[in-house]
């Protein structure tokens, strides 16, 4: 009784912590879950479409918060502590972690001695056991009801009564710990009524014969979700546990999909995403979450999927990456040209990237020549915090008259590796160049104002490349200017190359304005057809007057 008492002081300090300031700042928030299959991690072989609800936690929750994920396909609470389960949780388990515990399904299986535990009985004392030691140890544990199963009678309404005694076992539970509870059951069922027999079929395991290669026969299961169904209830559970742990309210993230290499998102790759996004929308753009990962794909983003917002979680470890190149032979037998190459093909308007790194990693060589990491074929297309990586040809700015804005971006490169006919405009972008050859090629055609702009950019070097133009006409009226940048030592003295073209030193412009650095050099030294600007030239330089006004670009990404 003395300990059922220091137990139960101890759950007093815990509400008021989970009420008050939460972790400390800066401090990571921890999730341990334990559990059953309707919460486990699931193999993912065999195009597995089954998931469970703690599976799909951490792609609605930010970097932040860290789920380690216990559950088991068919545990009780019996046989989480027999086979060996609890004693990893309680290794694991550290002061200020909150313990997630939702059994259940499988402990009212009378007729399975390995699981069976009585709802007033054995499950109760084994519930205790788990509370008792997280408080000891200065874990935060939360009790859910088991979910509900999908359970209807032949006049299409919903047996409440799945989980017979075991909810109200976890109520009385909780109350004599005074710890917090979220009922799953009653949450589960609310909805499911609401949907009804036919519509909740598509959130659970009904599968056709002959549609999923791991269940080539077909399956009904009433019990497990698939990877919609599975986002459903960590949307429904979500409201509950935030009023649980108030401070996790800032810390959740809201998609349309989210992609993760490990089974955690709606899908595995960026093009299903794309593809599941929908055609010409009209009113709130579609997000797109991309998790940590390298992600091998060839992905192209038609015009009809408008006003798409792709977010990765790192420029560093989320990689859109593919190795096409311009001598490659394509299915035809015939060289692919460099038009074909790109990792990334975009071809829709009103665009947002963040976060990203789209590469092309044919690497380079006469046998390779150009290998393009992204066409951007869009108008109002933004780039914020990405990085582009690849060798000749990089980023192809391919529409003319189109407005597309970097900001913040790394980009790198052999030879012409920014080219073509849009209107860009890069700002505080690191320009990295890796062989002694150009930065720019513009196409700019000759009824277009403006051409590239580079404000506040800096342009480096890899080691030993020590002669590099900053830019040279692909097209006679070439427009690129570089505004308040920094240039390395690598950038000649003449600062502009005319490709062998001596009419487009007539046509082209190529201009500087207040650029530092060992490579901005005397305009003297500058080739003579090239430009320096005056102050009052300048004024007209803003992202605004070239790429139209501010508040007609959707994504307003000059905040």
């Amino acid at each position: 009784m003395m300990n059922r008492c220091i137990a139960l002081i101890s759950s007093m300090l815990l509400t008021l912590s989970f009420n008050g300031s939460g972790q400390e700042s800066g401090q990571k928030i921890v999730f341990r879950l334990m559990g059953d299959s309707t919460m486990a991690d699931k193999d993912l072989s065999g195009q597995n479409p089954e998931r469970g609800w703690g599976q799909r936690l951490p792609s609605h929750l930010d970097s932040s918060v860290c789920v380690y994920n216990y559950a088991r396909n068919g545990r009780s609470t019996k046989s989480f502590i027999d086979r060996g389960l609890w004693d990893q949780v309680k290794k694991d388990l550290n002061p200020g972690d909150y313990l997630f515990i939702q059994f259940g399904h499988n402990d009212s299986k009378a007729d399975d001695p390995a699981r069976y535990a009585p709802a007033f009985g054995a499950y109760q004392e084994n519930l205790r056991t788990f509370i008792d030691h997280a408080l000891k140890t200065g874990a935060r544990p939360v009790l859910f009801t088991p979910v509900s199963r999908r359970w209807f009678d032949g006049e299409g309404r919903l047996k409440k009564d799945c989980h017979g005694d075991y909810p109200a076992a976890v109520f009385q539970v909780a109350g004599e710990y005074g710890i917090p509870v979220i009922d799953a059951n009653a949450i589960t069922q609310e909805w499911l009524e609401s949907l009804g027999d036919e519509a909740s079929r598509k959130y659970y395991m009904w599968i056709e014969p002959g549609t999923c290669p791991r269940h080539p026969d077909g399956l009904v299961d009433n019990t497990h979700t698939n990877v919609a169904g599975a986002r459903k209830l960590v949307e429904l559970l979500l409201p509950a546990i935030v009023d649980v742990i108030p401070e996790l309210a800032d810390h959740l993230e809201e998609y349309d999909f989210v992609v993760a290499k490990d089974g955690s998102g709606d899908f595995f790759t960026v093009q299903e995403a794309v593809n599941a996004a929908p055609d010409y929308c009209k009113q709130d753009e579609t997000t797109i979450r991309i998790r940590a990962g390298v992600y091998e794909e060839k992905v192209t983003i038609p015009a009809n999927k408008q006003k798409l917002h792709l977010t990765g979680e790192d420029p560093l470890t989320t990689i859109i990456r593919w190795d096409d190149y311009a001598l490659k032979k394509g299915s035809t037998g015939y060289e692919m040209g460099t038009s074909a190459t790109s990792t990334v093909f975009l071809h829709a308007d009103d665009f947002l990237a963040e976060n990203l790194t789209f590469e092309n990693a044919a690497g380079s060589g006469k046998e390779i020549a150009q290998a393009c990491a992204i066409t951007v074929n869009g108008d109002r297309v933004a780039f914020i915090n990405c990085r582009f990586v690849a060798n000749q040809d990089t980023i192809y700015t391919f529409g003319p008259g189109q407005r597309q804005f970097f900001r913040n971006c790394h980009i790198e490169g052999t030879t012409d590796f920014i080219f073509g006919f849009s209107t860009a405009w890069f700002e505080d972008c690191v320009i990295l160049s890796k062989k002694d050859s150009y930065v720019t090629a513009a196409s700019t055609p000759e009824d277009q104002e403006w051409g590239y702009v580079f404000r506040n950019c800096r342009l480096i070097h890899a080691e030993g490349i020590d002669e590099v133009y900053l830019g040279r006409p692909w097209r006679p009226y070439a427009k690129t200017v570089f505004i308040g940048c920094s240039l390395g030592d690598h950038i000649l003295p003449e600062g502009w190359h005319n490709w062998n073209k001596k009419d487009a030193e007539k046509t082209s412009f190529y201009a500087e304005y207040g650029n530092y650095g060992p490579g901005a050099a005397d305009p003297r030294e500058r080739v003579e057809w090239s430009h320096f600007l005056k102050e009052k030239d300048v004024r007209e330089y803003t992202p605004g007057n070239i790429l139209g006004p501010v508040s007609g670009w959707y994504f307003k990404v000059f905040r």
